[in-house]
């Protein structure tokens, strides 16, 4: 063989260019090795946290799937060029694909209220949380019978009717007894609806006061990032306040002219008595909060400059949750339900429900809002310091006496 068909022969260009390609790749791995070897090491665990990271593989996923549509395509138009029959039945495709998510739509729907039921909200522990409980447990079923029922007529008849060369659609514009079922059925039901609900919002906000059994008045005050508890004093009335009020000694603002506010009390948690009527007066020192009870069924904004107010009354001591949740560290909790900054996850407070006994033990305890400091602010006379008795600095003397005696005998 001459050198020139050497050179030109197809099996020898070939392996040449294998050669070249194989040598190329060589040295660009070892380049590679070298280059990263001295190079830093990069934690790759990072990039699974970047937002990009996730963007970027969405839209390969949607690169993949247009790859194989076109691909599909051009599979479909070299047969139709070729004069051949259609290769894939789309009709058949979709109605099968129609099949499929509904029966899996109603596996998620079964599965969804099988596990995350029970984490929908806790076991109501107030009077009018059997009521909202009742009442959504009602909407609920109502909107799952008609989601389940519209869905399967919705994906069954997709299945069932789909496009046929052998059978042609029926024209059939319009039925007046269909209007008027699905337009009459679902207002009668959304009109039940609507009524439940404001009876029982009008049971809720719209007492009728016992004044054998007035409620307890606590006054809750929200800021960033946390909660002041204000109980009444003996009057049972919490005191008036002013924004224009607050300084370093009196933070909540409390006008101390207000007769009332004298005696009212601090406290670092909530203690309520178990079955007696409690109203929450809510106010709000810097932005809007959101004071959530989910165990009472209680949230409620708090506004600045506004008082606005919720009465409910507790069913279920912290003792008998305890032992219903077979959990000894359950604790009733009120927390924001609004993302208020940076430390809005810090903003919760315990709720201990007790019996009655309990609650004057534990109220007795706490310690008036009102000091000296705060008394020679607002001009008011200052708590005189405790007298001793004669008997008291007797006794005292005596003791001292024998303390010394048993020293010196020692």
């Amino acid at each position: 063989m001459s050198l020139r068909k050497f050179i030109t022969n197809k099996t020898t260009a070939a392996l040449a260019v294998l050669i070249t390609v194989f040598a190329n790749t060589s040295v660009f791995a070892q380049d590679a090795a070298a280059g990263a070897a001295a190079a830093p090491k990069v934690d790759m665990g990072e990039v699974y946290k970047s937002v990009i990271f996730y963007i970027l593989v969405f839209l390969a996923i949607c690169l993949f799937i247009a790859i194989i549509g076109k691909a599909i395509k051009v599979y479909e138009l070299s047969r139709e060029a070729q004069g051949k029959p259609v290769g894939i039945n789309w009709n058949r495709v979709h109605a099968s694909l129609f099949a499929l998510f509904l029966v899996i739509g109603l596996y998620g729907v079964y599965w969804e209220y099988t596990v995350h039921g029970a984490m929908l909200l806790p076991d109501a522990a107030s009077e009018h949380g059997k009521k909202i409980d009742e009442m959504f447990n009602l909407t609920l079923i109502i909107t799952t019978i008609v989601f389940v029922v519209t869905h399967i007529l919705l994906f069954g008849f997709s299945y069932i009717y789909k496009y046929s060369a052998k059978r042609k659609a029926y024209y059939y514009p319009h039925n007046n007894t269909i209007e008027k079922i699905w337009t009459i059925v679902p207002a009668l039901v959304l009109t039940v609806l609507v009524l439940m609900g404001f009876l029982t919002w009008r049971s809720i906000f719209f007492k009728v006061e016992d004044p054998n059994n007035k409620p307890l008045q606590i006054e809750v005050t929200s800021e960033q990032f946390k909660w002041s508890i204000r109980y009444p004093g003996a009057d049972g009335i919490v005191g008036n306040k002013n924004y224009k009020l607050t300084t370093a000694t009196n933070t909540l603002g409390i006008d101390f002219k207000d007769i009332n506010s004298r005696d009212d009390e601090m406290a670092d948690e909530m203690v309520l008595p178990v079955g007696k009527p409690v109203k929450l007066i809510l106010t709000s020192k810097d932005v809007i909060h959101s004071f959530y009870m989910p165990h009472f069924r209680v949230q409620l904004n708090t506004v600045p400059g506004m008082r606005t107010i919720f009465e409910f009354t507790p069913t279920k001591t912290t003792a008998e949750m305890q032992q219903e949740t077979n959990d000894p560290n359950f604790k009733y909790l009120f927390l924001c339900a609004k993302i208020c900054g940076a430390g809005h996850y810090n903003m919760q407070k315990v709720v201990r429900v007790v019996s009655e006994a309990e609650y004057k033990t534990w109220i007795a305890e706490q310690k008036t809002y009102l000091n000296d400091d705060l008394r020679k602010q607002f001009n008011l006379p200052v708590a005189p310091a405790p007298v001793k008795s004669v008997a008291d600095s007797a006794a005292k003397d005596s003791a001292a006496v024998k303390t010394n005696q048993m020293a010196l005998n020692k």
